[in-house]
């Protein structure tokens, strides 16, 4: 690419980035009750997007077997620490640091 296609792509690529931020503002005002479809996706995308992270990771031991018993102890440990803390960032790094240490194992 020339140095103009390279600049024009950058600023292609900025103001792409800049719309997908400042449209919500744009278009949900605050003095306007937001619609429920929006409110839907706002109230169950987040764990829906977590359940798809489950099972993308769990995939592969559930069908092959390889590194099960780590993958099933350590998403039973994030379970009930988020159970217990609803604190997700929390569950999910306790839940990485044990399965790698008990990879390391």
């Amino acid at each position: 690419m020339t140095p103009v296609e390279q600049g024009v792509t950058i600023l292609l690529a900025v103001l792409g980035v800049m719309l997908t931020r400042f449209l919500p503002f744009l278009v949900f005002r605050p003095d306007r009750p937001t619609p429920p479809f929006v409110a839907y996706l706002g109230k169950w995308l987040g764990p829906a997007v977590f359940g798809l992270l489950v099972v993308y990771c769990l995939r592969d031991a559930l069908l092959t077997g390889t590194r099960l018993v780590p993958m099933l102890v350590c998403t039973a440990v994030t379970v009930a620490l988020q159970a217990w803390r609803h604190q997700m960032m929390l569950s999910m790094a306790v839940g990485t640091g044990l399965y790698m240490l008990l990879l390391r194992l």
